[in-house]
């Protein structure tokens, strides 16, 4: 049985996180797109194709603090340098990603990597946050970087185009990104008339965010550049085929069925855990990084 499409999404209006980030928030702003019906996926800010000038100073966010999920950054124009609580460091580029798991508790800060920012550039980035199950969330935190060279990738048949998996499994070939619960994660690059046929579970939450150009589902909706579509929990299978040469980021989970209790940087299970989260930041339990 096919699975449609719901409802397709306009960018909200861009907001500012820190002076480095120019982002539209799908999740959870966006009608019917709440933390629970969106479960495992938390929140997804798309910073579309954005221009920054040149400077010496790195635009970015400072030093801030996460508990009870995972970030995952996917970078497609310009380049981010990450530094956490736990020693790890990196920069990721067009088609990298940086999967850090906050678990228990971690300190980080984004930027703008530093020749890039001198020479300024296009920058277009997507940042998700994937729910941890209640008793993973107090585990040890953890960092994957996945450059593009080592993400796998399916290349389609009829000169179609390649979808690169970065969790989950497609047509038998899996991610390299390890995850807590069931998560697929890829990035189709179709050519112009080229398609992509995806199955998922019906109750897992999916939707397709496009990149670059625009596309056809099931050969009835179309979603163009920067819009989101979000699909009906029902049926399994749907192709998109492509309009014009496009990237889509294409999102499936199975959903957590616990309680959620979110506030700022914390996403845990009940409302005492989170009060310990701001006590054990406030106390310095989750690490020392400079700004």
């Amino acid at each position: 049985m096919k699975k449609s499409i719901e409802r397709i999404y306009s960018p909200t209006p861009p907001h500012f996180v820190g002076d480095g980030f120019r982002v539209h928030n799908f999740i959870p702003s966006g009608y019917l797109m709440d933390m629970k019906r969106m479960s495992p996926f938390v929140m997804l800010d798309y910073n579309s194709k954005f221009y920054f000038p040149p400077t010496d100073k790195p635009r970015g966010v400072g030093v801030h603090p996460h508990r009870g999920f995972e970030t995952v950054t996917i970078a497609y124009k310009g380049k981010v340098a990450h530094h956490d609580s736990g020693g790890n460091t990196g920069v990721i580029g067009e088609g990298d990603v940086q999967w850090m798991t906050a678990a228990s508790g971690v300190l980080h800060k984004e930027y703008h990597e530093e020749n890039w920012s001198r020479e300024g550039g296009e920058f277009q980035m997507v940042q998700l946050w994937i729910n941890l199950p209640a008793k993973y969330k107090m585990s040890k935190p953890q960092y994957q970087e996945i450059q593009s060279k080592e993400i796998n990738e399916v290349v389609l048949p009829y000169d179609s185009g390649k979808v690169k998996i970065i969790a989950g499994d497609y047509n038998g070939i899996k991610g390299n990104a390890s995850t807590f619960s069931p998560v697929n994660l890829f990035n189709a690059y179709l050519n112009k008339n080229g398609n992509a046929t995806f199955n998922f579970p019906k109750e897992f939450n999916t939707v397709v965010l496009v990149i670059e150009g625009g596309i056809k589902v099931n050969d009835t909706e179309e979603i163009s550049t920067d819009h989101l579509g979000l699909f009906e929990n029902v049926g399994e299978e749907f192709t998109l085929t492509a309009l014009e040469d496009s990237i889509v980021l294409v999102l499936s989970g199975e959903p957590i069925n616990e309680a959620i209790a979110s506030h700022g940087p914390f996403v845990m299970n009940t409302r005492e855990e989170l009060l310990q989260a701001f006590e054990d930041f406030n106390n310095g339990k989750f690490g020392i990084l400079e700004d």
